[in-house]
């Protein structure tokens, strides 16, 4: 059975290589690299880890600005410069096998975060490890709010055909989070007996500005036919409102749901406001504290245990039996409970 560091273990801070001559002493570091810094959501990640860090290890951060080769250059320059552990959020989760290949080549233990890759890149190695979130739940989620909204609403079935007309904002689609928020959040509509049909879909690549564009360019294209809107995050979702305050709508009881995953604080006044009908709360900071927490262990050489210790529960996120991956859950958040939320 796999075994994963003990992260509540007491650690020294440095530790020693005993050389063929002499003993030289490695001072712990960890490399971080962030796919984009801004990215609203991986912001608050990054905050995060930086804050976890303050006073504990050296750490250097850095932004990849969505460009894979220049996250292999970084994660390069981490290696050189002795860094003992890297925590790193793919630009393209599809590329991981390059990034997983230089670590263990130097044999520095490796920690994925926030963009999952899939099974076979995860098993590649012992030492890399992934913290984050349960997509397919998340998109569940979503769907649970729009159809609870749909029972409650009538008048959202605007040609009274019994079949809920919708439109997906999608985020990269390389990324599995977008394809099983899209894919997750239709299912539970349909799992509530409630028949869909997708009018457009597009990609807006997380983006507010793109998330903008795409829907004033889905409703140049279904006039008066859209009756919902999902996006794969709050920043889609929000350039989405935005699109549809500019057609008229939010005033006069002219009204769309729109629903989007992370809850961030901008996503949080929406909802306040009415504009949002619900978000799903991606928790940055448990899943940054996660990440640093695993990577700081790792960095210090903390010692193995079974995984029948829990080393993540700090983080409030379960192991899986191999003790290869952490999960932080999501939650539901709509008008009935986001103030719950307000300070996270």
């Amino acid at each position: 059975m796999k075994k994963i560091v003990l992260l509540f273990l007491a650690v020294a801070l440095t530790f020693s290589v005993v050389g063929c001559a002499k003993k030289a002493v490695v001072t712990p570091k960890i490399g971080v690299a962030i796919y984009k810094f801004d990215d609203t959501f991986m912001s608050y990640v990054r905050n995060q880890i930086q804050s976890a860090a303050n006073g504990k290890i050296l750490l250097s951060v850095q932004d990849s600005q969505y460009d894979q080769p220049k996250q292999n250059d970084q994660v390069d320059q981490f290696l050189a410069e002795g860094d003992t552990a890297l925590a790193i959020n793919m630009v393209d989760p599809s590329a991981v096998s390059v990034i997983i290949g230089k670590a263990k080549a130097k044999n520095v233990p490796l920690v994925l975060f926030n963009r999952e890759p899939v099974a076979a890149d995860m098993a590649a190695w012992d030492k890399v490890y992934y913290v984050g979130a349960k997509a397919q739940q998340s998109g569940t989620y979503q769907g649970q709010i729009i159809a609870d909204y749909w029972k409650k609403h009538p008048e959202a079935d605007l040609n009274k055909d019994g079949i809920l007309q919708y439109v997906m904002l999608m985020g990269d689609p390389s990324n599995t989070y977008a394809k099983y928020r899209t894919e997750f959040s239709i299912k539970a509509v349909e799992a509530a007996g409630i028949k869909v049909q997708k009018l457009a879909e597009d990609t807006a690549m997380w983006d507010r500005v793109k998330g903008q564009e795409k829907m004033a360019a889905f409703l140049t294209a279904n006039p008066g036919k859209i009756e919902v809107v999902f996006a794969n995050n709050d920043d889609m979702g929000l350039g989405a409102i935005e699109a549809l305050k500019a057609a008229g709508y939010f005033a006069n009881g002219k009204y769309m749901p729109v629903v989007s995953v992370d809850a961030t604080p901008p996503a949080l006044d929406a909802v306040a406001q009415g504009t949002l009908l619900g978000t799903v709360l991606n928790d940055a900071v448990r899943q940054g504290q996660a990440t640093f927490d695993l990577a700081y262990a790792l960095a210090s050489g903390a010692a193995d245990v079974k995984t029948d210790v829990a080393p993540l529960a700090l983080a409030d996120g379960t192991v899986d039996p191999a003790g290869k991956y952490v999960w932080v859950p999501y939650v539901m958040v709509t008008k009935d409970n986001y103030k719950d939320f307000l300070a996270k």
